[in-house]
């Protein structure tokens, strides 16, 4: 009996856990400035302004920047791959692959297996370029970008 309660506790646990509301067939390769990093246990967020492909920010109707959130796998779990508060401190330049949400607001997921590109400081990539293409890039958590 006592298992079968551990087992159905469990099952809201893991899909609270789903990545399911991301669209897994649709890929957006983004750009931005990091202003945010949210280090929890659960899922870590970055949070950026999207960066155009005229190289400038974004901008919606409202004229403020065009803010877009990723969610990633847990804080312990991405530090090991350099992911930290540390290296994606507010002003880094950024780019990655993302599962947009289905129900279409700016929040993603990091997709699967690629890296997360990350640009030297204050050095952007070319117009209609990502972090991947600038010299002395640094690629965390995959191997690829």
């Amino acid at each position: 009996m006592t298992a079968a309660i551990t087992a159905l506790a469990a099952v809201p646990a893991f899909a609270h856990h789903s990545f399911a509301m991301y669209d897994q067939t649709k890929l957006l390769v983004l750009t931005g400035v990091v202003y945010q990093f949210v280090a929890q246990a659960n899922h870590a967020e970055i949070h950026m302004y999207l960066i155009g492909a005229d190289g400038k920010l974004e901008r919606g109707p409202d004229g403020k920047p065009h803010a877009y959130g990723v969610e990633m796998a847990g804080a312990a779990a991405i530090a090991e791959q350099g992911i930290t508060e540390e290296t994606m401190k507010a002003g880094t330049i950024i780019s990655v692959k993302v599962n947009p949400l289905r129900e279409g607001t700016d929040f993603g997921s990091k997709a699967g297996n690629s890296a997360l590109a990350k640009c030297p400081w204050k050095t952007p990539p070319a117009r209609g370029m990502t972090c991947d293409t600038v010299q002395g890039r640094e690629l965390l958590g995959a191997a690829a970008f």
